[in-house]
């Protein structure tokens, strides 16, 4: 249990040591290399926060190995922790996939449908988190692309948060995604989108 000072209210305490439990199961959900904690780029440390100023959704781009997979994990991580503050809502539920299982996921099933259950949480989850989305395989039929959509437009629609990462800017993930999810992702990601720079260092082996 997590002690507490003189001064803590019993809810305090309450929201405290529930604060605890979900960053400590959010803890076991991330891979062993991006677990240690980091300086976290600016930008990105305020959208963690959920600063006023903050957008309410994140796009973190740029060149091989600068830190955008670590940044990501650790700052969805802080985000967490920032959901206990406030007007609490109850323990967040995060999504978190690779784009490539994403895209496999969202194919269709022998039924020819997309699993109900599994577009449901991506559409409701208070945070989606989709890793190197440019890594993901075109759909040549168009069927993920219209899955995506679904997605997105769901959450663009009731103002719930989605952080990606990418190699490449959002405007070059369009044969991707789809017009349809690049252009809601002009607004989703209007003043969120961060632009990561620097050596590759998995070279001096670094976590990226």
């Amino acid at each position: 249990m997590t002690a507490s000072s003189d001064d803590e209210s019993p809810m305090d305490s309450w929201r405290n040591e529930r604060r605890t439990q979900a960053l400590a199961a959010f803890d076991d959900q991330i891979p062993a290399l991006y677990r240690q904690r980091i300086y976290l780029d600016t930008k990105v440390a305020e959208w963690a926060d959920c600063t006023d100023e903050a957008p309410t959704s994140l796009f973190l781009w740029g060149p091989l190995g600068v830190g955008k997979t670590h940044n990501a994990w650790q700052a969805t991580r802080r985000w967490v922790g920032r959901q206990f503050d406030g007007n609490y809502r109850g323990t967040p539920i995060v999504q978190t996939w690779r784009s490539t299982a994403l895209f496999d996921a969202l194919r269709p099933d022998d039924t020819g449908g997309t699993p109900k259950r599994l577009m449901k949480a991506l559409q409701t989850a208070d945070l989606l988190y989709i890793d190197d989305v440019a890594a993901a395989r075109v759909s040549p039929t168009g069927w993920t692309q219209e899955r995506l959509y679904e997605i997105f437009d769901e959450r663009y629609i009731n103002r719930l948060p989605i952080l990606i990462t990418s190699d490449v800017k959002p405007s070059q993930i369009s044969h991707i995604v789809g017009e349809r999810v690049t252009s809601r992702s002009n607004e989703i990601f209007r003043g969120g989108v961060v632009h990561l720079d620097g050596d590759d260092r998995r070279k001096g082996g670094a976590a990226a």
